[in-house]
């Protein structure tokens, strides 16, 4: 047993070596899956209470990731209650109120919950055990004839366990293993993954690496070279550009398919082993089986949806068919739901795919948020992985639809989900903003991330857009797209980014724009054009093209004009930026008029001598207008609040927040409307 204080210094710690090995196999997607799996070390602690040495398990608690772990995320037992559990299991039939009980057996503050496999790892003798969910072990787990492969691709030194669903029994029986077969390293689970132990940390891990590893040489020298069968002609992947093209373009619809039940945020992935297997005979078999190991389906629902054509098919066939096979879908997990469920089991949680596959293009996955939709997906690969092995050696032979349901549905899931927090107001939203690479848009930018929504920062410097969409949290809540908005095609490549890169948008903020301050004289038509061409028209161009995704996507939605004061209030020498403001202040009128129909709410937000961090005044018409108020430049944000009713300087923030109130659904009935952020301007009283 290793000790964690009382010892010597330097002397060995089981939970540093337990964290460390989490992190090296954690690191490497052979090895499990993205919070899939878990790992445990046991060791003798000094008792607070009795000062006397006691018995602990460290294990990977309930939701964490090996990867990424921290001793917070472990859970701390004692091992001498922990074992005690076996005098008193009710049997398996009652196994799930085990986990109650691990509640008793924590030491002090007992960190992270306990997670299902908490017995598993308890159960066993060895001093550390690792559970993982690696593609090669899952492959001989989930074969047909995976208990007869085992034994040929380890001999005896691992051991096939038949499929039983996580929990105490599942630890019974792999301690029965371990006492039972000395010279064991480890153990398949049938239709699930692997278990492997050692007597320090350095052999748990060595033993872990020798299973996976070994199963891959297996996989790799035993295996047929064409497991998913020939290639269906017509079927191959499109070149990158049309691939990119046509996802783009069906990703909204996708996407507002896979919302039926509740929004979802999307993600694509066209990796070689999805277009390959999507080229291949065996895959609509194949992707009817569904996944297996438990961490797969309860991310990727028990099945995918699969389109039937192929890739050159006209696009508004495509779009035809997926609604039809959309329509099955939900059919088929209803009735799925309904064979299985009992009076017992939660309620059905949408009958919405989480996978679409589309051959020769890609995946298209989806969840709560983006980081759920990517891993969704990437547990996909696992399964395809894992087809692709099983397929190589014998045949792909999941665990039966009801235990998959027993998982799926299972109240210890439930309950999982219950104690998450309650989604932000934006959760689930994708907004694109112009101008979002600094000042205002930045602003807007940085609350609607806060509040849960993706983000695509648009603006014509890239790297502005770069370091406010890294600085915002990075691809899965924020990417860049460069975009001038007097350019069509750059408008519409942002809004392809934002489909491939979340499934498509909700929310445009019309933010972009510049100002040129000066007498009428003095205004050029280069000036007027220039004025216009980036707010008016800029404003024009973005909204049809947003217009056109939200159609697409049949989920509502909201523009949002970033208009001005000025579009109201007469100012001197203003012309050219007085006017292309009130062409804006009509747009949201006309949208607003037009779009209604769609579900989409137009509305605008009209601020007022916004000087401090706003790209405008800082590009030049801060001079411009403190020469024309006969102030000093570094004085214009104070005059400006002083000639206002509140006294109040504006910022960046506030406009901000003018967006956030008008999107977060608390407005849900309101279109059409400008709302001041001005401090107080009664000159441009809206009328």
């Amino acid at each position: 047993m290793g000790r964690v204080s009382g010892g010597p210094q330097g002397a060995y710690d089981p939970v540093d070596a337990l964290l460390e090995r989490a992190h090296r196999l954690g690191a490497d997607p052979r090895n499990t899956n993205y919070a899939g799996g878990n790992a445990s070390a046991k060791g003798t602690a000094a008792d607070p209470v009795t000062g006397g040495d006691v018995e602990l398990m460290w294990v990977k608690g309930s939701g964490g990731d090996l990867g990424t772990l921290t001793a917070a995320g472990l859970a701390v037992l004692r091992l001498d209650r922990l074992r005690a559990l076996a005098g008193t299991y009710p049997g398996v039939d009652r196994e799930d109120e085990m986990v109650g009980a691990f509640d008793y057996c924590l030491h002090g503050r007992g960190g992270a919950a306990p997670s299902i496999d908490t017995a598993m790892h308890g159960l066993v003798g060895a001093p550390h055990v690792d559970h993982l969910h690696p593609d090669s072990g899952i492959a001989l787990a989930c074969a047909a004839d995976g208990e007869e492969l085992t034994r040929r691709c380890f001999g005896e030194r691992v051991v096939w366990v038949p499929w039983r669903r996580p929990g105490f029994q599942l630890g019974l029986d792999i301690a029965a293993v371990y006492e039972a077969h000395p010279e064991a390293i480890g153990v398949v689970l049938g239709g699930h993954g692997i278990t492997a132990w050692g007597k320090d940390s350095a052999e748990c891990e060595r033993n872990s690496l020798e299973i996976i590893r070994t199963a891959e040489r297996f996989l790799a020298e035993q295996g047929r070279p064409d497991p998913f069968g020939p290639l269906i002609e017509g079927y191959g992947p499109l070149p990158t550009g049309e691939r990119r093209e046509r996802a783009a373009a069906l990703a909204p619809v996708i996407r507002g398919l896979a919302s039926a039940d509740r929004p979802q945020v999307g993600h694509f992935t066209d990796t070689g082993a999805v277009l390959d297997f999507l080229a291949r005979e065996a895959h609509p078999r194949l992707a009817a089986l569904g996944t297996s190991c438990p961490d797969h389906f309860l991310r990727t629902k028990v099945r995918p949806l699969v389109l039937d054509l192929p890739p050159d098919a006209p696009l508004d066939e495509a779009v035809a068919r997926l609604r039809e096979l959309h329509a099955a879908y939900r059919e088929d997990y209803r009735a799925y739901y309904e064979r299985h469920a009992d009076a017992g089991s939660p309620p059905l949680r949408g009958a919405d795919p989480a996978i679409v596959l589309v051959p020769g293009v890609g995946m298209f996955s989806f969840g709560k948020d983006k980081q759920t939709a990517r891993v969704a997906g990437e547990f996909y690969v696992n399964a395809v992985n894992v087809m692709r092995g099983a397929e190589a050696v014998s045949s792909y032979a999941p665990i039966p639809e009801a235990e998959k349901f027993r998982i799926e549905y299972w109240e210890l899931e439930e309950a999982k989900l219950r104690r998450m927090p309650p989604p932000k107001p934006l959760a689930t939203r994708v907004a694109l903003v112009t101008g979002a690479g600094s000042g205002i848009g930045r602003a807007i930018a940085r609350r609607l991330v806060a509040e849960g929504a993706c983000v695509v920062v648009a603006d014509r410097d890239a790297d502005g857009a770069e370091a406010v969409a890294a600085e915002l949290g990075g691809p899965d809540r924020a990417v860049a797209a460069v975009v001038d908005v007097t350019d069509e095609e750059q408008i519409a490549a942002a809004f392809r980014a934002a489909a491939l890169a979340f499934g498509g948008v909700d929310l445009v903020v019309n933010n972009a724009g510049i100002s040129v301050s000066k007498p009428l004289a003095e205004t050029t038509a280069a000036d007027w054009d220039t004025q216009h061409a980036i707010m008016a028209r800029g404003s024009f161009l973005v909204s049809r093209e947003a217009a056109r995704v939200l159609a697409a996507q049949d989920m509502g939605g909201d523009i949002v004009y970033i208009a001005s004061k000025n579009g109201v209030f007469a100012g001197p020498n203003n012309i050219a930026y007085g006017a292309a403001k009130a062409d804006q202040a009509h747009q949201v009128r006309l949208l607003a008029a037009e779009l209604g129909g769609l579900g989409v709410r137009v509305n605008g937000v009209n601020p007022d001598g916004v000087v401090r961090g706003s790209g405008i005044f800082a590009g030049g018409w801060g001079a411009q207008r403190a020469a024309v108020y006969g102030v000093p430049e570094e004085k214009l944000g104070e005059f400006y609040a002083q000639r206002t009713l509140l006294k109040r300087e504006v910022l960046p923030e506030h406009v901000a927040n003018a967006v956030f109130a008008l999107t977060a659904g608390e407005l849900s009935h309101t279109t059409g409307l400008h709302i001041p952020v001005d401090a107080g301007v009664a000159a441009a009283f809206l009328r």
